[in-house]
């Protein structure tokens, strides 16, 4: 895309290009359980057992409000999420992971893993910007959410007011 190396375009088209093939990669993974990419994102952020507000489980997923109501009413369909209001502020609606939920996730969770080991993500170098005893595939996550981040404000917000009294 451009002339010189580590050009913008050229992280934009790498980043996107990553995203695509992993999400295929582990759509095949989660295939097998009839479960969508974009499910595996809600899984995902429910997994920590707090509950979230939909609009943010709708930022999160990167789906629109009507898409993810769709996708939430079959994950409750299949007893894995289900919808409470939230005790605080009765305008919003949080969801959780069931119990049977939080054991599909788990289970998923490692064949997702062993898929990405696959790839020898584990083993990537990115010495000059990992921090001691920290594995690279998580220096690596920390430093794309470190991007994020400064690419969307936004969700700082999203995440300073899910970690406040909502909690």
């Amino acid at each position: 895309m451009s002339d010189v190396p580590g050009a913008p375009a050229d992280l934009l088209r790498s980043l996107t290009r990553a995203e695509r093939l992993l999400s295929r990669r582990l759509g095949a993974v989660l295939a097998d359980d009839a479960l969508s990419i974009e499910a595996w994102r809600v899984l995902c952020l429910l997994a920590d057992g707090q509950g979230h507000p939909m609009s943010e489980v709708s930022v999160e997923a990167s789906l629109p409000p009507g898409t993810l109501t769709k996708l939430v009413d079959h994950l409750v369909d299949r007893n894995l999420v289900f919808r409470r209001i939230d005790p605080i502020d009765r305008r919003r609606i949080r969801a959780y992971l069931t119990v049977r939920g939080r054991r599909e996730h788990a289970r998923l969770d490692e064949r997702v893993k062993a898929s990405i080991a696959e790839l020898g993500i584990t083993e990537m170098g990115l010495a000059e910007t990992s921090e001691p005893g920290t594995p690279p595939a998580a220096n690596l996550v920390r430093q794309l959410d470190d991007l994020i981040g400064r690419l969307d404000p936004a969700r700082q917000r999203v995440h300073a007011d899910a970690a406040g009294p909502h909690r």
